[in-house]
């Protein structure tokens, strides 16, 4: 029996994903299931894509960039940032539009859920709204607000949630839930979460900030 091993937002991340699973000791009977956001603001969208799609082992939920791509390749009314756009020029629709497509709004573990960004406390799974899996921050009618109080600080339910979508420096903590975004595309970490070894285990990342000059804690700010 192997071990199942979460993982932060990768954005792009190819090498620092290597460098994880690595790290890790990823093996032939293991899984990695990502939080989600495996495109959009890294170097390498492409090679993570291959990758999760030709390795079995791999699963992702769906992130609000990966579903913001997937919006504009259906011709949906879709705004798209900056950096959307410059995905969208990277990737090829024909190659990648099906398996992004593909990816669930979560992942059911039996005992833990994974979901991108959050949920309502109280309301099963599958009464949740898309908009909140994928966006959610905060409690209160603006779901992206990040002065209101965490969803996770409140959500007190059966199944333990693991999730992304919210950058910090260290791993997010609720009594039943799990923050893996510790912006590895702005210079911070990934991190991953080994269930059966109830393990963090993190790589160094931020190729592109460093690049760009940039300091961590001010893009942060702004994710």
């Amino acid at each position: 029996m192997g071990f199942t091993l979460i993982i932060g937002d990768l954005h792009g991340c190819f090498d620092e994903l290597l460098a994880l699973l690595d790290a890790a000791r990823f093996g032939a009977a293991d899984r990695a299931i990502c939080v989600g956001d495996l495109v959009v603001k890294g170097p390498k969208n492409r090679e993570v894509l291959d990758l999760f799609m030709t390795d079995a082992r791999l699963q992702s939920v769906m992130g609000n960039h990966d579903l913001a791509l997937v919006q504009s390749w259906r011709g949906e009314p879709t705004e798209l940032t900056e950096e959307q756009l410059m995905a969208l020029r990277e990737l090829d629709r024909s190659r990648y539009i099906d398996y992004l497509s593909s990816l669930p709004f979560y992942l059911d573990l039996g005992e833990q859920l994974v979901v991108h960004a959050g949920l309502r406390p109280g309301l099963p799974i599958e009464k949740q709204k898309i908009e909140d899996l994928v966006s959610m921050r905060t409690l209160g009618p603006d779901r992206t607000n990040r002065q209101a109080t965490p969803w996770y600080e409140v959500y007190a339910g059966d199944k333990f949630i693991f999730f992304g979508h919210w950058p910090a420096a260290q791993p997010r903590r609720g009594p039943r839930a799990l923050g893996l975004d510790t912006g590895c595309v702005y210079g911070g970490l990934l991190t991953g979460y080994i269930i059966e070894r109830d393990e963090l285990v993190a790589v160094s990342g931020g190729a592109r900030l460093r690049e760009m000059g940039l300091c961590y804690n001010d893009v942060t700010r702004r994710a």
